[in-house]
């Protein structure tokens, strides 16, 4: 939309729904062809941005619907009716408002990655990006036309859109192959020639602010993002191979950083065990699973219902994941000797009341996590075991001492994830002879089976939910672990009458939220039996 357009669409007052002219023909499409709808013809990213105006869907008449923020210049809506070629309605918004349905309909739009390297910005837009730089570059407002930027820019755009966590791009002779990993499962989408790897990489590399001429030793580092003002983090993570170097760019959504209890997907008993933990005075709580399974969401989740401005909340990371206002966060540095255990004893002298650790991975780390808990403070943070008991022995592993154990640990959380069904194409059927054994259900029960439509790509899974268990520790399992018995002992008295990991897949199976396979996949088989 150049100035000489404008000032022409200025200087014809058009009432909005007036037919189209032969001058807006001439400008719009060619005479005597059909005008695309209005959803074909889209408003630059650039443009509704600048002049508060964007599509936001179709009314029951088919005419286009347009929010149009508050306070703007009346003469866009001339423009737009000209750009369109077709009358719309119109919808006056607040700012906050036009800004989400600025990121939903550009950030989430199928055309995303398209746009991410098309868009074109004109010359009256350059006094405005001038004046308004954001803090995040925005790939959909992209002006740059280089070939390798409007690749990368729109590999990111996709898989923003798609909900993908990581992107791999991984260099091999015969080619670049480019996956990415949706609901916990990796797929190829895209394979491109060798010669593309070195210009790709460098771009990333740059965008990382890490030392492009470095090609022999590993590097991480991050990108800071918006996708149609949707924020973004994106931590890079680069490894010399044989035939290049492969990166893998994991995809933060900083909008998860506000997840709260409610949307985590525990069970009654489980959320009620993890809030009541939450509220002691203090103590440790844990948080245990493999890497991917969603343990930090869970901790910051717990530190957002702790986060009410009455409490100095501190949390030592590697790296941290997503901000949080309110909370003080360090990064673990291991160039300067900034180690958990180090991290953990300097924010100590802070005054805290909440301490979160990324991760207990040695003894010091867990000495000084045993001792804060002592003084008064509620300890968070993360073990990797397969369940909520193990973290038990492997604290003890770690040569705390048992009674020091049993008077600090408040309350342990394992957890996984798992695909859930697509409940568009999701087919009930008769578990078989094997489902039924594996996961203790009685023959000719009636299950879910993924089947695959286009809404999920074929897969037949949309999204991912969480299977957890929680360990309350009270007096019985005090004792317990006090005289030294082993993970047999603790378990049976734990899930007397609380689901563990196996019962809590099961039940998401019985209730069509997963299938027989995602479930078979997280139990061990003494979990089912229990």
């Amino acid at each position: 939309m150049s100035n000489g357009e404008r000032d022409e669409a200025e200087g014809t007052p058009l009432p909005l729904g007036a037919a189209t002219g032969p001058e807006e023909e001439a400008g719009g499409a060619p005479s005597g062809k059909p005008l695309p709808p209005p959803r074909a013809v889209d408003i630059p990213y650039a443009y509704a941005r600048a002049h508060g105006v964007v599509l936001t869907g179709q009314g029951e008449d088919g005419r286009a619907r347009v929010a149009f923020r508050q306070g703007g210049d009346i003469a866009t809506l001339l423009e737009v009716r000209r750009y369109l070629a077709s009358s719309f309605e119109v919808e006056f918004v607040d700012a906050a408002t036009f800004d989400r349905h600025l990121s939903d309909h550009y950030a989430m739009e199928g055309s995303a990655a398209a746009m991410a390297g098309s868009m074109q910005v004109g010359e009256d837009e350059l006094d405005l990006i001038a004046g308004d730089i954001p803090t995040a570059e925005d790939l959909l407002d992209s002006a740059d036309d280089a070939p390798a930027i409007r690749l990368i820019n729109g590999i990111i755009a996709e898989a923003a859109r798609q909900g993908v966590s990581d992107i791999h791009i991984e260099p091999y002779e015969t080619g670049l192959v480019v996956r990415m990993r949706m609901d916990g499962v990796l797929r190829e989408t895209l394979r491109m020639p060798p010669h593309v790897a070195p210009v790709l990489v460098s771009r990333i590399k740059v965008m990382a602010r890490l030392d492009i001429a470095e090609r022999r030793v590993p590097q991480d580092g991050r990108i800071g993002l918006t996708l149609g003002g949707k924020l973004l983090d994106v931590r890079v993570s680069t490894l010399p191979s044989r035939a290049g170097e492969r990166v893998v760019l994991r995809i933060l959504d900083k909008e998860k950083a506000g997840l709260s209890l409610d949307v985590l997907g525990m069970s009654g008993h489980a959320d009620r065990l993890f809030r009541e933990a939450l509220h002691e005075p203090n103590g440790i709580i844990l948080v245990t699973g493999p890497t991917g399974s969603g343990k930090t969401t869970t901790l910051y989740a717990g530190l957002r219902e702790l986060n009410d401005g009455s409490r100095n909340i501190l949390t030592v990371e590697d790296p941290v994941e997503y901000a949080m206002e309110g909370v003080g966060q360090t990064q673990v540095n291991a160039k300067v000797g900034l180690s958990f255990a180090a991290g953990l004893r300097a924010i100590l002298r802070q005054d805290p009341d909440v301490v979160m650790v990324g991760e207990i991975r040695d003894r010091e780390t867990a000495d000084i996590a045993v001792q804060a808990s002592l003084t008064g403070h509620l300890v968070l943070s993360t073990v990797h075991t397969n369940d909520a008991v193990g973290a038990i022995t492997r604290l003890r592993d770690m040569k705390i001492e048992p009674f020091l154990l049993a008077s600090t640990l408040r309350a342990v959380i394992a957890q996984r994830l798992v695909r859930r069904l697509c409940p568009d194409c999701r087919e009930p059927v008769q578990a078989d002879k094997s489902a039924c054994a594996l996961l203790g259900l009685d023959l000719g029960t009636v299950i879910y089976h993924a089947e695959g439509c286009a809404s999920c790509n074929h897969s037949g899974y949309k999204g991912r939910i969480g299977v957890f268990e929680c360990v309350r520790v009270d007096d019985t399992i005090r004792r317990l672990i006090n005289e030294g018995c082993d993970e047999t002992l603790i378990a049976r008295h734990a899930f007397l009458n609380a689901p563990n990991l196996g019962s809590a897949a099961r039940m998401l199976v019985c209730a069509g939220e997963t299938s027989a396979e995602e479930a078979i996949r997280i139990c061990r088989r003494e979990d089912v039996d229990d």
